[in-house]
C-alpha cells in the first residue's frame, strides 16, 4: 500500500486500523492509523522533523492541523497546550475517523476536533497552523489549499510548515514570500525544511 490514495476523500482500499507508537516533543503517544491514509502504520519523516526541529508552542489559544491525517500533530498540539481549542482538517474521510478516535483515546475530544474542509465553522480562526503539507496533489492544488487557510490566521499569527526540500521547500519558502507572506527557515534536517510563515 502507497500514500497515494491518501488524499482521497474515500479511499477504495479495504480500511484496516493500524497501531502507531510516536515520540513527541518528550511524550510517547499511542494512536491508530489506517490503510489508506498518510502514513500508515508510521510517524513519516517529515512529520518526525517538524517535532524534532521545534518546540511545542507556549501560547495560543485555537490552532489547526492541516492535512492531520489520523491526528498526530494536532493531538500533540492539544496535549502540549491544555488550554487550547485545536481543530484537524482533511479531506480524507478515514482521516477525520481516526483523528477524532485518537483523540477520544487520549482523553481530549471535548478539545480537539477533526473535520472536513467545508465543516469547520467560516468564523474561526487560529493562532497558529501547522502542518506536513500534501505536497503530492501538486503545486497549483497545494498553492490554493495555503491561500485558502493561511488567512484564517489571527493577527500576528504564524504557520510552521514542513515540506522536503526535493518536493520544493524552497521554492515554496520564496513563493510564500512573493504572496504577501513572510516566511523563514526555523529548521533543517533529513532533506525537509521547516519553514515559519507570519502574518502581520
Amino acid at each position: 500500500m502507497t500514500d497515494e490514495h491518501y488524499f482521497s476523500a474515500d479511499p477504495s482500499v479495504p480500511f484496516r486500523r493500524v497501531p502507531v507508537t510516536a515520540s513527541v516533543w518528550g511524550r510517547e503517544l499511542t494512536l491508530t492509523s489506517g490503510s489508506g491514509v498518510f502514513a500508515q502504520g508510521r510517524l513519516d519523516v517529515g512529520t518526525a522533523v517538524l517535532f524534532r526541529e521545534t518546540d511545542p508552542p507556549t501560547h495560543g489559544a485555537t490552532f489547526l492541523d492541516l492535512g492531520c491525517g489520523y491526528g498526530v500533530i494536532g493531538l500533540s498540539l492539544a496535549l502540549a497546550r491544555p488550554q487550547a481549542r485545536v481543530w484537524g482538517v482533511d479531506v480524507n474521510e478515514r482521516a477525520v475517523l481516526l483523528a477524532d478516535e485518537n483523540a477520544r483515546a487520549l482523553g481530549v475530544e471535548d478539545r480537539f476536533t477533526a473535520a472536513t474542509p467545508d465543516a469547520v465553522p467560516a468564523e474561526v480562526t487560529f493562532d497558529e497552523i501547522w502542518s506536513n503539507p500534501p505536497i503530492r496533489i501538486g503545486k497549483e492544488t497545494l498553492h490554493a489549499l495555503l491561500l485558502t487557510w493561511l488567512p484564517r490566521l489571527a493577527p500576528g499569527g504564524r504557520a510552521v510548515l514542513v515540506v522536503g526540500k526535493n518536493l520544493g521547500g524552497d521554492s515554496l519558502q520564496r513563493w510564500l514570500g512573493e504572496q504577501g507572506w513572510p516566511t523563514g527557515r526555523i529548521g533543517s534536517a533529513k532533506g525537509f525544511r521547516v519553514l515559519e510563515v507570519r502574518r502581520g
